[in-house]
């Protein structure tokens, strides 16, 4: 069983503070969350490490213990032990048996709480019993009382909603496996990579955090705050201007279109995008984007009247 250096998987120092190891575990939680890195099979194992990293480093007496277990572990391995017989030496090998924690919600990827060998080891149930049967004694391998641990963690849910619902706020209930539901709010403007925090919702006294993944939608793209959309125009307004209905995400709206309008020309129409998270009442802009739509099933008139037209532009 190899040793785990927790402080390597999240990037931070021995030294680091809870506000660094808190920032560094949700950057790299938020980057390697297996739904939002379905084509990487790697995501899943790196997101599971990072989960059990943070569950030893944000819990003072966890680390604590780990801290010293570690020194042990590198003076055994300088002098030239093996880890087999390190780990036979604490009679923990039968400890890594145990039956895991498994931390999820009712609605998420299952086992993405799973914790390794190494950390059921060390932690689990802090009176795991060892090979032949015999309690593993924690006092008598750190020369101290044992203090009890805390299951409580924060834990994190991805959620899926539109765009439309990201634009008025939503909610979600989330089912927890022990039966519990809760009522999530979801606020305006969140976007792809917000998260939201549901404070004591998580496991055993833990915060819940939502991971949002707002999906595609078939009229607008999305630009942080604002929105781009194609909005069609007929030739004949293109050509000689006039006025033309444009449908916002949340209402319809006039635009002029001067005369000898461009294909491809572009509008921008204040105030008519995503509204921001921070402040629901300031709003991006909408990016409207001409596409001039040629008549076709031409009738015969009207083929004349184009042959005329082109005449006089040759001339």
């Amino acid at each position: 069983m190899d040793y785990k250096d927790y402080y390597s998987i999240l990037g931070v120092s021995k030294t680091a503070s809870q506000d660094e190891i808190k920032k560094a575990y949700r950057k790299l939680a938020r980057k390697y969350h297996p739904d939002l890195n379905k084509d990487d099979p790697q995501a899943e194992q790196r997101f599971k490490d990072l989960n059990e990293a943070n569950e030893v480093l944000s819990d003072a007496e966890k680390r604590k213990m780990y801290d010293q277990f570690g020194s042990q572990w590198q003076q055994y391995q300088r002098a030239g032990g093996r880890p087999d017989d390190f780990w036979s030496q604490w009679g923990a090998q039968g400890a890594g048996q145990q039956r895991r924690q498994t931390y999820t919600t009712g609605g998420g990827p299952q086992g993405f709480g799973d914790f390794s060998d190494f950390f059921e080891t060390l932690f689990g149930q802090m009176g795991a019993r060892g090979a032949g049967g015999q309690q593993v004694n924690f006092n008598d391998i750190f020369g101290q009382q044992a203090q009890p641990i805390r299951r409580s963690r924060d834990v994190e849910h991805m959620i899926e909603i539109s765009l439309a619902e990201a634009f008025y706020g939503t909610s979600r209930t989330i089912q927890w496996e022990n039966g519990r539901s809760i009522e999530a709010k979801i606020p305006r403007g969140v976007k792809t990579g917000s998260r939201v925090r549901l404070k004591g919702q998580g496991q055993d006294g833990g915060h819940l955090y939502l991971s949002i993944k707002v999906m595609p939608d078939d009229q607008f793209e999305r630009d942080e705050d604002d929105l781009k959309t194609a909005v069609p125009v007929d030739l004949y307004t293109a050509l000689l201007g006039g006025q033309i209905d444009v449908s916002t995400i949340d209402r319809t709206v006039k635009l002029t279109i001067p005369a000898g309008t461009a294909n491809g020309k572009q509008f921008r129409l204040r105030g008519l995008g995503m509204p921001n998270i921070k402040n629901s009442e300031e709003r991006g802009n909408l990016y409207a984007t001409v596409e001039v739509a040629l008549p076709t099933d031409l009738s015969d008139e009207e083929k004349e009247l184009f042959e005329k037209l082109r005449s006089l532009r040759e001339t």
